[in-house]
């Protein structure tokens, strides 16, 4: 009678132990699901590339298209006045709220800019979007970083002739501009244009971007060209 106390005793441990590894394994799975199918980042957006180090294929240049080319994984910016406007697939080149960031170089005495929530356009200086300023050493005073005409910088925060990070933050009507992880511009659009008394009617709305070849003076690098909708 007590062996057979015992052996029951053993079995029923058996069985619990038994249906708590089931419900642990079960929990497990259920956590690591979790975990694969979390968002890479706040966001729930990866990073996708512009450009892809080879060719210009995916951007139009206006005017003078000669201005722009590709060197040993960056795009080259020399030569008279032109720009070149991202044309290709990735979101229709139609962004709203994003992030985007670009690795540059510039060299001595030289000016270049970055545009958003522009478009393409044959000629002159892009009319449609804001333009964030690329100039360490120019003649124009406002500096890397500037929100062109609106919030600029008036110091020298990186040197020519070195790679540096330019990041561009838009949601909503916040713009926040970072060099190399450095927030130097943080500036929301007021709700009246009235209010935006340099800005020659630019607001806040969707569009592609745009890389400025300012004059044949001016030599400006380019690469690792990245977006991520937000």
């Amino acid at each position: 009678m007590k062996l057979l106390l015992t052996l029951c005793a053993a079995a029923a441990l058996m069985s619990s132990c038994s249906t708590a590894s089931k419900q642990k394994a079960s929990g497990d799975k259920e956590n690591a699901a979790a975990e694969n199918t979390a968002s890479p980042d706040a966001g729930g957006e990866e990073w996708t590339s512009l450009f892809d180090g080879k060719s210009l294929e995916g951007w139009k240049a206006s005017e003078h298209p000669a201005t722009f080319s590709v060197e040993d994984g960056m795009i080259k910016v020399a030569g008279p006045r032109a720009h070149l406007f991202y044309v290709g697939p990735v979101m229709d080149h139609d962004f709203k709220d994003f992030e985007f960031r670009a690795q540059v170089m510039t060299t001595h005495g030289s000016n270049s800019g970055i545009y958003f929530h522009t478009a393409y356009q044959d000629s002159g200086w892009p009319s449609k979007g804001y333009e964030v300023q690329v100039n360490n050493s120019h003649t124009d005073w406002r500096r890397t970083g500037s929100l062109y005409g609106i919030d600029d910088v008036k110091d020298v925060l990186v040197k020519d002739n070195e790679w540096y990070t330019e990041h561009i933050i838009v949601r909503g009507k916040h713009i926040i501009i970072k060099i190399n992880d450095k927030t130097v511009v943080d500036y929301t659009e007021p709700d009246s244009v009235a209010q935006v008394t340099e800005a020659n009617g630019r607001r806040i709305s969707s569009g592609t971007f745009a890389l400025q070849g300012h004059d044949p003076e001016s030599t400006v690098f380019y690469k690792d060209i990245e977006v991520k909708p937000l």
